[in-house]
């Protein structure tokens, strides 16, 4: 509420028929306007244009997608290499969500305190990447951060924080807060995959900023992309396919492709090629729409 009070309010039925297709008409980081009511109740009755989103594919296969934040500023996707492994895949899709919907992505290596020798230098190859194309990246251990590790990058902004089940954003929360604000949980054995422990998103007020958590995400369709435009997601790809024969080139095999031929000689990354071809196979496939 205006006075900083919590409130709990209901929706009012006719969102749900102004053709939003998406599984949650009212989303964390949404601005309102409440009415209440003089039997206690409190209503939402108007919902504020959002000046960004970022959405996922909707488990409900009835509806399109699922808001997870509204009116961010950045997001911080939680990686680890190993405990369990993100892939390059996942991580490409999320940032291609975000380039989507405009919205600037950090990209946090967890866990480095669990990696050997190969599993560090896979880490210095990934962030290296990553910082070729614009991202930033740090690298820490939440169970042992300090608050003064991640709050600079998360200083004056209203920050979304996501990843995979297990990969330790309830940890990292928790050490920002220096108590615990969620539950953590532990990674399977048998599938090296994490269990989830958020079951909605919440925003937490920092000193400078805000976090809003999220529960762990298993992975990103091509929610609102027709096939043209999911080379534009991708930086390199984009900036290389103006050197094309054919303005239309989808990179898939067209003579005269400069993202190929930029691919074969090691200017563009191959996991990054792949996970443009696997998110190009969801549009022309109409898996998530």
């Amino acid at each position: 509420m205006d006075d900083g009070s919590n409130a709990e309010c209901h929706i009012k039925g006719n969102f749900r028929i102004r053709g939003i297709r998406s599984t949650n008409p009212v989303a964390v980081g949404d601005f309102v306007e409440v009415q209440s009511l003089p039997d206690g109740t409190n209503w939402i009755t108007e919902i504020e244009d959002r000046r960004n989103y970022i959405i996922r594919r909707a488990t409900n296969l009835s509806k399109e997608s699922h808001i997870l934040a509204a009116n961010i500023d950045q997001v911080a996707l939680i990686v680890t290499i190993n405990h369990p492994v993100t892939s390059t895949t996942f991580i490409d899709r999320f940032l291609a969500t975000c380039e989507a919907y405009r919205v600037r992505a950090l990209l946090i290596f967890n866990k480095i305190d669990l990696l050997t020798d190969n599993e560090r230098t896979q880490l210095a190859e990934l962030r290296s990447l990553y910082e070729s194309l614009g991202y930033e990246t740090l690298e820490l251990s939440a169970i042992s951060c300090q608050p003064s590790d991640i709050l600079p990058a998360l200083a004056g902004k209203t920050t979304l924080l996501s990843g995979n089940s297990g990969v330790g954003k309830s940890t990292l929360l928790n050490a920002l807060f220096g108590r615990e604000m969620t539950r953590t949980g532990s990674i399977s054995d048998a599938h090296n995959k994490g269990t989830h422990t958020t079951t909605f998103s919440e925003m937490y007020f920092l000193p400078d900023g805000a976090i809003i958590d999220t529960p762990g995400i298993k992975g990103f369709g091509a929610v609102s992309m027709e096939k043209e435009e999911v080379g534009h997601y991708f930086r390199e790809i984009f900036n290389t396919s103006h050197n094309c024969r054919f303005g239309n080139c989808t990179h898939t095999g067209e003579p005269g492709c400069a993202v190929q031929e930029a691919v074969i000689k090691g200017a563009i990354a191959i996991s990054r090629y792949d996970s443009y071809l696997s998110l190009l196979g969801d549009c022309t496939e109409n898996k998530y729409r």
